[in-house]
């Protein structure tokens, strides 16, 4: 069925004297004679990409005619192939994606195959930002410091880097340096629209996008279609393959009113994040609309946008109305770029923000702004908010609950008591070691950033200062910020309290804060003393910011200044002092800046000039450090040794025939139990490596210095390190381990091995499993999977054995990674449960069902034999959601069926 069937392709006008062709909803509309423009905003920009790829093959008119008929309370079971403008990447997961990619390559070439048939077909960026961490801190060389450790330890990925930007005609790199990957998306890669040339004339298409990081979605601020996936379903998009997922629920959220004064962006995101997961939003499309939304400057929206992995949410979507063209015009966008953008959107009648009633969602959830508080979340998850004047509260309840349910191990008694470092310094339960200004998710919006500077100017006039001991910190996502906060004079007060610039990455949000003092850790452990971080992040997980560190709270810039002032989370800063300054109690309302105060200094902001001079030196090299990476030339990668790179082992075996599934699991023991909540961080850490670890003993073994250990994620690149690091964070808690002594669960990447009950590290317990060819089961509660969108904690779970992975509820792109991993998601009914069923982890199991011909979401059964000769049969939900996803799992994973694909044509 040839796209020009429906008749849609038509002209609109760019200037008086130009015009351009696009794919026209409106024509769409009254061709099929439906009421397209009351499908939600973000729908229809899916729907132009169906309608203009609509080939007949993968996408067909069916297609666009399915989606067209969209209702806000049907059935899913339609299939999307929604193909996307472009990839972006960020390092952590861009490096093995790219080692996938050389695999390919080297597979294609044994079979005779050219290797340039393994080729990105859509431009792909990848952005170096996720390694980078905060060695040096509070000395005025602390970034040219940091940034010569960034390129020491990581020389090997950069060198592989720069072979596929060689090797790869669509892949480049923006080097370490400039920022993070989803501010430079919202700054300089998003163009707006793209235009394609035909025997037509130029055709018009809105910009879309996946990205290899969750947070992908802060795009969306600006009305790009786009959200976070693993590398191996990136890698399929970049190859020609659709984006397939199904027809999604439009959640519509409603802002009303205003914020009140002293309230931020931050402040309103923590609400949303809290609000919206309890609308159980996973795996759907949230989109703004309403008075409130149009009043949000855009740099608030893409804060909101950027945490909808906090709330669950495929996407936060925002349309396209004035505030776009005035971000596009601050940001240093083309006159012609923002003309383009502003007609096109205009001609497609996707142009404003909808108000209450003009778009039929699947439901409605309103918010009026003026409810809002001052806010922080923790101090394990960012859905579970707190106003500041609860904080105090909120951490003294943790230890006045019972030690086996506060997860601390702590009493009420120990709150006041305090220690003495080896160093002489006294430290207390609560206390704040770790203060950071990061994360994309804040550093972009220039409100919080400008207050943060104020609040820091009014606390070093008052006399306040930080304790030298606090490991303080600023890394914007852009070189942009520091421009600004030079512009407005506000720079120097920031140091003063520590908070110099320090790199420009994710830094503490990602987990790479670097270490604490030894006698600050050993203070700690000793003491089991439960220390703190607050940070301007999107993440809070445990184990996450530092591994010692059990309580984390996510804030607005200005108040990790003030609570890294205050000293302690047990301060409560709406009624007592921030500090005291000779005998005068200073409190925050003191030094806390109006919003009048922001308002003058946000001309220095959007400074059209500063972004394109900062954007100017991508191909260029700030410090001259990219330049001086050396690497091998060709299309086929030669895999130097290396405990960073490494051929993966993905396609071993391959043959253009797929071997036929398993057809059925018998006999198979329990991995790990586990409980709710259980992120990608548990599964895949990407923080340190600890030197007892499955990962560490490897390490050592191969010569690497404790010193030289660098992160999990920075050793993405290499399996070997990567499936001996899958569930082995110092804070997962198995359920096959027996209590302590005082009912306390114990922690960390261990699990009890059948049937010899033997106590052992998941990752030995695993490859005794496989080399006894007996298969493998992981259990686990509700949120399975949530966080970060890294493929590893996939990956890792197939290299481990693991047949299947059974849950109350998976996040979105963890199911959609397993799948893509040829691991069976499966999902408990009714109230069913590991803890209804009584599942120990000394059980065997075998799966029933999956035999035949297997259908999207079917019934299969779960036979549980328990360790007294009973048996039980349950029925669970086969998560694979699609018919494109059995394909992949009849091939066994993504990777292959794609591989398969590219080389029979």
């Amino acid at each position: 069925m040839s796209r020009n069937t429906l008749n849609t392709l038509k002209d609109f006008k760019l200037s008086d004297t130009r015009k351009g062709k696009f794919y026209s909803l409106p024509a769409l509309e009254k061709t099929l004679g439906v009421n397209v423009s009351r499908l939600p905003v973000s729908i229809r920009i899916v729907l132009e990409s169906v309608l203009r790829n609509c080939d007949g093959k993968k996408v067909t008119e069916e297609h666009v005619r399915q989606l067209a008929n969209w209702s806000p309370c049907a059935d899913r079971v339609d299939e999307i192939p929604f193909v996307v403008a472009r990839v972006v990447l960020q390092d952590f997961t861009g490096v093995p994606l790219l080692a996938d990619l050389a695999a390919m390559r080297n597979v294609a070439s044994k079979m005779g195959k050219n290797p340039k048939n393994i080729e990105p077909l859509v431009p792909v960026d990848l952005v170096v930002d996720h390694s980078i961490q905060i060695d040096h801190f509070r000395e005025k060389k602390a970034l040219d410091l940091n940034m010569k450790l960034e390129f020491s330890r990581n020389n090997e990925r950069y060198q592989f880097m720069k072979w596929g930007m060689q090797a790869f005609d669509t892949f480049g790199v923006v080097p370490p340096g400039f920022g993070i990957v989803h501010q430079v998306n919202l700054e300089y890669l998003a163009r707006g629209v793209h235009k394609a040339a035909s025997k037509k004339g130029d055709i018009y298409y809105p910009d879309t996008l996946v990205g290899t990081d969750s947070h992908t979605t802060m795009i969306n601020g600006i009305g790009v279609v786009g959200w976070g996936v693993g590398g191996i379903e990136a890698e399929a998009g970049m190859l020609g393959q659709p984006v397939y997922f199904l027809t999604p629920d439009v959640v519509g959220v409603n802002l009303t009113g205003a914020l009140r004064e002293g309230v931020t962006a931050t402040d309103l995101v923590l609400t949303i994040t809290e609000m919206l997961r309890k609308e159980k939003v996973v795996g759907k499309f949230v989109e703004f609309f309403g008075e409130g939304t149009e009043s949000l400057s855009l740099t608030d929206r893409a804060t909101i946008a950027n945490m909808a992995p906090e709330y669950g949410a495929t996407m936060g979507f925002f349309p396209v109305d004035e505030a776009t063209i005035d971000y596009l015009k601050g940001t240093g966008r083309s006159k012609a770029e923002i003309t383009a953008f502003e007609t096109y959107f205009k001609a497609q009648k996707l142009f404003g923000i909808p108000k209450s009633g003009d778009i039929d969602y699947t439901k409605v959830v309103a918010l009026d702004l003026g409810s809002v508080a001052p806010s922080l979340a923790g101090p394990k998850r960012p859905q579970d908010r707190i106003e500041i004047g609860h904080v105090k509260a909120n951490f003294a309840e943790l230890f006045a609950k019972p030690t086996s349910e506060n997860g601390f191990n702590k009493k009420p008694e120990d709150l006041d008591a305090v220690y003495q470092n080896a160093d002489g310094v006294s430290v207390r339960n609560g206390d704040v070691l770790i203060a950071a200004i990061t994360s994309c998710t804040n550093t972009s919006n220039p409100s919080v950033m400008l207050a943060a500077g104020l609040l820091a100017k009014k606390a070093v006039e008052a006399g306040l200062k930080v304790s030298p001991h606090i490991k303080t910190s600023l890394a914007p996502g852009s070189r942009v910020v520091t421009e600004y906060l030079e512009a407005a004079g506000l720079l120097p007060y920031l140091e003063k309290l520590g908070f110099g610039v320090t790199a420009y990455g994710c830094t503490t949000c990602i987990g790479n804060a670097g270490d604490l003092t030894p006698a600050m850790n050993e203070a700690i452990t000793k003491n089991d003393i439960v220390a703190s971080a607050v940070l301007s992040g999107n993440r809070n997980f445990e184990a996450r910011i530092h591994p010692n560190i059990r309580s984390n709270f996510l804030a607005s810039p200005p108040l990790v200044v003030a609570y890294a002032i205050a000293g302690n989370m047990t301060k409560d800063l709406m009624t007592e002092p921030v500090g005291r300054v000779k005998g005068k109690d200073i409190f925050l309302g003191d030094i806390w800046p109006t919003s009048k105060e922001i308002g003058k200094l946000m001309k220095h902001a959007l400074n059209a000039k500063t972004f394109k001079d900062n954007y100017a030196d991508v191909k260029g090299d700030p410090g001259k450090l990219w330049e001086k990476v050396t690497s091998v030339s060709g299309q086929v990668y030669n895999w130097p040794a290396s405990t960073y790179i490494a051929e993966p082992p993905f396609f071993d075996g391959f043959t253009m025939q797929p071997k036929p599934p398993a057809t059925g699991i018998v006999a198979a023991r329990a991995l790990g139990v586990f409980g709710d909540s259980i992120t990608t961080d548990h599964i895949s850490p990407a923080g340190s490596i600890k030197e007892s670890s499955p990962a560490g003993k490897w390490l050592t073994e191969n010569g690497v210095l404790k010193a030289d250990f660098n992160s999990y994620g920075s050793r993405r690149g290499n399996h070997e390190i990567m499936m001996r690091g899958t569930f082995a964070n110092v804070r997962i808690k198995n359920r096959m381990i027996p209590l302590t002594a005082d009912g306390s669960s114990v922690e960390g990447g261990i699990t009890i091995h059948q049937p010899s009950g033997e106590e052992m590290s998941i990752y030995d317990a695993a490859m005794r499993y496989v080399n006894d060819g007996v298969p493998t089961m992981v259990f686990g509660g509700e949120e399975y999977g949530t966080g970060s969108s890294r493929d590893w904690a996939a990956k890792g779970t197939q290299l481990l054995g693991v047949k299947a992975v059974i849950t109350r509820s998976f996040e979105r792109i963890h199911r959609s990674n397993l799948v893509g991993m040829g691991v069976l998601p499966l999902q408990f009914l009714g109230d069913d449960s590991v803890e209804t069923l009584g599942i120990k982890g000394d059980e065997t199991f075998d799966l029933k069902g999956i035999e035949g011909d297997i259908k999207p979401q079917q019934d299969v059964t779960l036979v549980i034999h328990r360790s007294n000769g009973q048996s039980q049969e349950v029925k669970l939900k086969l998560r694979i959601d699609t018919p494109i996803e059995v394909d992949y799992y009849k091939h066994g994973g993504i990777l292959p069926f794609v591989l398969r694909q590219l080389l029979a044509a």
